[in-house]
């Protein structure tokens, strides 16, 4: 049976400073710059076709979460009159303004891209979206007969009249705005009517169609839209169709839990699901040549300003396109990118017990590069094993078809005693997780939500074993989730290790999170939100006390944290050299004199999502990496349950430090330098120096690896056999540049 969720100590956030706003970059203009930086990918000529489309979905898709959850959250603000600002000094009001400058210049632009360069250029090569006046007789026989039998039953006009007030539209659904005259009626009398028929979210969006006979497109697609566009006539009878515009309304979606009034978790969150659909509207996406009159009817029912409209010249909400790039890219391999499978690393290549492989050396595994197969064959060969006592599992973000839960479920009913932590608010994975939770309980594996108040964000896995007569335990650590799916284009670090203090640590963690013991003293974790922040911060001093000699190097998707940016703004100040890859948010302000002129920042976007957050203090030569589930954002400070962990293996060590971080720092194809006024410019190679792509260099290294085999003899607990000597240059593909060896990061950057 479930336990309910239980308080954690009180944890009280910093007030803000705005006495410094000019050191510090707004975070949601900084995440803009994010999504321009994904949206620069796909203006890239030298990106395939296919992923240039998806970098075009990615950016919709981004967009929406951002308006659910950020932009309707500072409208909340400015609602509730508060008048709070965050370091940078911006008012909510004022931060609205500049998002909504900033919004429509690139959804401008994204929509530019669309029309003049991806679409003609699909086009081109074979892949037409069609419209009507594109469409030959055949097909549109073939699309009639398509309406009739699998649309036309599904469909659902809505009047908009006195007796028929404007319906509540779901949250992100697709809908067309149908203006109808009378067809009865004298010309000098019609009114125009209006009615909504809200398009089919259990139907595709995409279909494939027929080619247009020998000389037509190699793959023919329609949108659903387009379909129900050309046949909407035959849902109004005695109605004469004078327009149809799509449109498509996205509503605050941020949840809303009382955890301390909250008998069950699981219902509240359940009730709060539905909720979401029925959120205020945050924004209005609308086809660009929808009549005014009709743009103002809906700004009106849907209580939204002009500036929360956003005329689209092209396909609503482009992330739906993807089946596209699925379907076309099987034939048309030159319009995706080159074929990648993750490697199997020497130690897990051959092996009759995982568990004696790492007792025998701690193992790192750079995902996507190297398999995740090895993480949930650990998990499944720990449910089948007689041996193992016990499975103990964070679940945070899963896949749909989850063979990591599938292996807890099966580990129970083999009378193994499974503890699973599954965090029901972890945000739009709600209802799945709650789909797992009650498989898991129904299998009999006790089922925890964690801390009220705090969602539980580490990724964490402990297998107690009976190994003659004493107990084993083996953990594995990561950066990222337990999902096999986002596992192949996440960026990631995954982290098998026996060592006591480690098995110690995650016992002592699932414990806190599913008992009710004290916080316990950490032999080798550093934990979220018992002290995370003053260590990070404890870390960054150490090195400010060692000057121009003090190296700092960490990577991560976010940096927000008011308290650790001053901190590095002091290293800086003391001359340390600081190195940070930030793949998203960053509000620090590098470059500006007297305050952060020894800090570079820098971002890649590139094929895979940049994921992993890595932190490297050189320590007076004493190198110390530590790998986390954390970014330096308050919310993982004080709202989360984070883990930092060492890397204790010298040898991994070294990989991390010269290997990953050096390479990444080497970039000068896909990396972006943020400059002193919050924004970016490309890096590019110097002189003579190669280009670097780093996430090419990473697969080349990790295809290097497979097939060197087994570790070096006497290599100890190191990873397996790696170059030392720069490799000869090999071409990439388009996009891409030379190869070029792991570069050391110990030397100070210019």
């Amino acid at each position: 049976m479930a336990r309910r969720a239980r308080k954690p100590l009180a944890v009280k956030p910093p007030a803000a400073d705005p006495a410094n706003a000019k050191l510090f970059i707004n975070r949601e203009l900084s995440w803009l710059e994010f999504n321009s930086r994904v949206l620069d990918e796909a203006r890239d000529a030298s990106v395939p076709l296919l992923e240039r489309l998806k970098f075009l979905s990615i950016v919709a898709s981004n967009l929406d979460e951002f308006f659910m959850i950020r932009v309707a959250g500072l409208k909340q603000q400015l609602s509730g009159n508060v008048a709070e600002t965050a370091a940078d000094g911006l008012t909510p009001a004022e931060q609205l303004a500049a998002i909504s400058a900033r919004t429509h210049a690139m959804v401008a632009e994204q929509y530019r891209v669309w029309r003049d360069e991806v679409n003609p250029g699909l086009e081109r090569a074979g892949v037409r979206v069609a419209r009507g006046s594109q469409l030959s007789p055949e097909q549109k026989a073939q699309l009639s007969t398509y309406f009739s039998r699998e649309v036309w039953p599904v469909l659902t006009p809505l009047a908009v009249d006195p007796g028929h007030p404007f319906p509540m539209l779901a949250n992100r659904s697709l809908n067309l705005a149908v203006m109808l005259h009378r067809e009865k009626e004298k010309v000098t009398k019609r009114e125009t009517v209006l009615a909504v028929v809200q398009v089919p979210s259990v139907l595709k969006r995409v279909s494939e169609i027929a080619p247009a006979g020998p000389e037509g497109a190699r793959f023919s697609f329609v949108l659903l839209e387009d379909l129900i566009a050309m046949h909407v006539g035959d849902l109004f009878p005695g109605f004469r169709v004078v327009g149809c515009s799509a449109f498509r309304v996205t509503r605050n979606s941020d949840l809303s839990i009382d955890e301390d009034e909250a008998d069950d978790l699981l219902k509240t969150i359940q009730k709060e699901l539905r909720r979401r659909e029925r959120g205020n509207a945050v924004r209005l996406e609308i086809a660009h040549d929808t009549p005014a009159d009709i743009v103002a009817f809906l700004r009106s029912v849907l209580r939204l300003e002009e500036d929360d409209v956003y005329r689209l010249d092209g396909p609503l909400h482009l992330a739906d396109l993807g089946p596209i790039a699925q379907i076309a890219g099987v034939e048309f391999r030159e319009l995706r990118d080159e074929p990648f499978s993750p490697q199997i690393v020497p130690p897990l290549q051959e092996y009759d017990d995982i568990f004696r492989v790492i007792a025998q050396r701690d193992i790192l595994l750079q995902h996507p590069y190297e398999s995740f197969e090895d993480v949930v064959e650990f998990i499944e060969e720990a449910a089948r094993d007689p041996k193992v006592l016990a499975i103990k599992q964070t679940l945070y973000r899963t896949s749909a078809d989850s063979p990591i839960v599938r292996a807890l479920i099966r580990a129970a009913e083999n009378g193994k005693q499974v503890t699973a932590v599954v965090e029901l608010k972890a945000r739009f994975d709600e209802a799945p997780n709650i789909q797992w939770a009650r498989a898991l309980e129904d299998a009999g594996v006790h089922v925890v939500y964690g801390l009220i108040g705090l969602k539980t964000h580490c990724k964490v896995s402990l297998v107690v074993r009976r190994e003659a007569d004493q107990i084993k335990r083996y953990v594995h650590l990561s950066t990222g989730n337990y999902n096999p799916a986002t596992a192949r284009v996440y960026g990631d670090l995954s982290y098998f290790s026996a060592r006591d203090a480690y098995a110690d640590d995650a016992g002592a963690l699932f414990n806190l999170l599913t008992g009710y013991s004290s916080p316990p003293s950490w032999k080798r974790f550093n934990v979220a939100p018992l002290g995370l922040q003053e260590r990070i911060v404890s870390l960054i001093d150490r090195e400010t006390a060692l000057g121009p000699k003090g190296r700092i190097v960490a990577k991560m998707n976010s940096l927000v944290d008011a308290t650790v940016i001053k901190a590095l703004y002091r290293a800086s100040q003391a001359g340390v050299q600081v190195d940070l890859i930030v793949r998203g948010i960053c509000c620090l302000r590098p470059g500006v004199p007297g305050t952060s002129e020894n800090i570079r920042v820098i971002s890649v976007v590139d094929r895979f999502l940049e994921h992993a957050r890595i932190f490297y203090f050189d320590n007076g030569g004493k190198r110390e990496v530590y790998l986390s589930s954390a970014d330096w954002m308050p919310r993982n400070f004080q709202r989360r349950v984070e883990v930092m962990f060492p890397v204790d293996d010298e040898e991994l060590r070294d990989r991390v430090v010269d290997e990953i971080l050096g390479t990444t720092l080497a970039d000068n194809v896909k990396a972006r330098r943020l400059l002193a006024d919050g924004t970016y410019v490309r890096v590019r190679p110097e002189g003579e120096a190669a280009p670097v792509r780093s996430q090419y260099r990473f697969m080349e290294l990790a295809r290097e690896k497979a097939q060197a085999g087994p570790a070096i003899p006497g290599g100890g607990g190191g990873p397996y056999q790696v170059r030392t000597t720069p490799p000869p240059p090999r071409g990439l593909p388009a996009g891409g540049g030379q190869a070029a060896a792991p570069v050391a990061v110990v030397a100070p950057h210019s």
